[in-house]
């Protein structure tokens, strides 16, 4: 199994969870550095840090940590335990170990995992920004400014973002076999009308395939940016005014829920579309010819090692950053953490330290994997038991290339981070608790209203007034009021 499937795979089970995040494993030479035994305000004596992160529980954990904890011993006097929570139950279960007081130091969180910006206002993670002057420089030095300025929470850092792809890019993937096979262009395509004559190609010479694949999360994509992810808030991307509008009432959102409900009539999306809650079954079969994913430099590399066919994309919007791509995955010291200096002195080392960040991300040199040259690595069979999801770990262009992956993969990435148009509302985060209620009911005809919506189902002629008025009703109008108000005290504190 290659790093790049491995990988893809965890990115893949993220997706599913609301969080669009794909990470591949990736190089760096070795060149360790890190602070001196005693270092992080302790008296001398070793401790040990307890870290929580997502993901499948994997067999060598343990294994791989002992390692590990030679190593940051050796560094900065510290050992660490690991403890995996699955995917599926990360959010419960953390929310009950932050509620009963369990000894935690270091905690992943995100925007759709373990909410950051939420449990960051609870009080749940410490607030770093003493601890990054002191113990994190390196870190400072060595992270896009963008992470850590697009990741402050009410102007203060609460969390060590992942250095990887910063913006968010929509594109068109494409079954390429299909795009072969009947010879089509997809060189214009950028609009969501200019795909339909490729959908009608499909559909009338391929009965086995679905031509547009989607499932119950899709959304067209529209120039604007979602106060909360989903909700119908959200502001222009181009805005002067900083308005928040319901993007349902938008004629760009209005004339997507058309084009779909066309295409659902012509038979382009699967009629389930709007229940189902993941498409991997279609990819793994290559029964599908196309659909919108979120890129970065080298994705379609990814995708075809994954699914084990050739899969192109092509733009479908701009990159932009937003706090969902710089919230992707965070790692926060917890507020009851006994050893916050030696954490901070930890993610340090973990985030300049290529020899620490291979070990977790890959495992054991030798057991998990073998170096093929200076950059590059393959796995060995061992690694099914060291199965780690790249994205959560820590700085992400540390790490050794796969295989196929070019010597410059991690310049792309810098070029593509560079590349990205900052939203006009990065960094503004909503604090809904004076609209908590309102916020309960409107997320009810969310659910009820939404994916049918969405992905062309109903016909937003006749169901589209209807889900506007039911908003309406659970207290929208009250919400949105409520978040433009903090979005005007925010931009008249100088943030715009």
């Amino acid at each position: 199994m290659s790093n790049s499937k491995k990988s893809f795979s965890f990115a893949l089970a993220m997706l599913m969870a609301l969080v669009f995040v794909l990470s591949a494993c990736g190089g760096g030479k070795n060149s360790a550095e890190g602070g001196s035994p005693a270092a992080g305000g302790d008296s001398g004596k070793t401790v040990n840090l307890i870290w929580y992160t997502i993901g499948t529980p994997q067999k060598d954990v343990d294994k791989v940590m002992e390692e590990v904890s030679k190593y940051t011993k050796e560094k900065i006097n510290a050992t660490v335990t690991m403890k995996m929570i699955d995917w599926g139950d990360y959010k419960q279960k953390m929310q009950v170990n932050v509620a009963s007081g369990e000894p935690m130091d270091i905690i992943f969180t995100a925007a759709g995992g373990f909410d950051y910006v939420q449990n960051a206002r609870k009080g749940a993670f410490m607030e770093l920004d003493d601890l990054l002057e002191q113990y994190g420089k390196d870190l400072k030095n060595t992270i896009d400014p963008a992470f850590l300025e697009g990741s402050k929470v009410d102007g203060h850092n609460y969390g060590i973002p992942a250095n990887k792809e910063l913006p968010q890019q929509e594109v068109w993937r494409f079954n390429k076999n299909l795009l072969d096979k009947y010879k089509l262009d997809i060189s214009n395509m950028r609009s969501l009308d200019s795909i339909e004559p490729l959908l009608k190609t499909i559909k009338e010479n391929e009965p086995g395939v679905t031509p547009f694949a989607m499932d119950k999360n899709y959304v067209p994509y529209v120039p604007y940016d979602y106060v909360i992810q989903n909700l119908p808030m959200a502001v222009k991307l181009d805005t002067t005014d900083y308005k928040i509008v319901n993007i349902l009432e938008t004629p760009e959102m209005q004339e997507a829920l058309k084009t779909m409900h066309k295409y659902y009539k012509a038979g382009y999306v699967a009629p389930e579309a709007a229940t189902t809650g993941s498409t991997s079954d279609l990819m793994t079969s290559g029964k599908w010819f196309m659909d919108r994913a979120q890129t970065q430099p080298l994705a379609d590399n990814l995708w075809s090692a994954s699914y084990g066919y050739p899969v192109v994309s092509t733009p479908a919007s701009d990159a932009i950053v937003t706090n969902t791509s710089v919230q992707g995955s965070i790692m926060a010291i917890s507020a009851n953490s006994e050893y916050p200096e030696k954490a901070m002195e930890f993610l340090n080392l973990l985030n300049t330290d290529p020899v620490l960040r291979n070990m977790i991300d890959s495992g054991i040199e030798g057991v998990h994997y073998k170096k093929v040259d200076d950059k590059h690595i393959e796995n060995l069979d061992e690694s099914k038991n060291y199965d780690m999801p790249s994205y959560s770990l820590g700085n992400n262009m540390l790490l050794y290339l796969n295989p196929n992956d070019p010597d410059d993969k991690w310049e792309q990435f810098k070029q593509f981070n560079a590349s990205g148009v900052n939203s006009p509302i990065l960094s503004f985060n909503f604090d809904s608790t004076k609209v908590a209620t309102e916020m309960t009911a409107v997320q009810n005809v969310k659910e009820q209203f939404w994916a049918s919506l969405m992905t062309g189902t109903v016909d937003p002629e006749e169901y589209l007034p209807k889900a506007i008025q039911k908003f309406k009703e659970a207290g929208l109008d009250k919400v949105m009021a409520e978040a433009q108000a903090q979005l005007d005290a925010w931009r008249a504190a100088g943030n715009k």
